[in-house]
């Protein structure tokens, strides 16, 4: 257990972004989930549509620090292949 009142701070403070960041994450997710059920129905615009709106959030998990950008950067191309090849 933490003795210090920093150490006790941190523990207050890492579980306040842990909540965060797990929002955050759950956001991008559902996103991705949203261009992933378009791929899987065959519809390429609704799937362009769904990569248009999931990559802004891809973005803002980088610029946040919850996503690694090359972690980031792998899904984009990963999605935009496959909604190419519809």
């Amino acid at each position: 257990m933490a003795n210090t009142p920093q150490a006790k701070k941190r523990i207050r403070r890492n579980a306040n972004r842990a909540e965060i960041n797990g929002a955050r994450m759950s956001r991008i997710r559902s996103f991705l989930k949203k261009v992933e059920t378009a791929i899987a129905g065959g519809d390429k615009t609704a799937a362009a549509e769904a990569l248009k709106a999931a990559q802004p959030e891809l973005a803002r998990g980088v610029a946040r620090g919850v996503l690694h950008k090359n972690t980031a950067s792998r899904k984009m191309s990963r999605l935009s292949k496959r909604v190419g090849a519809l």
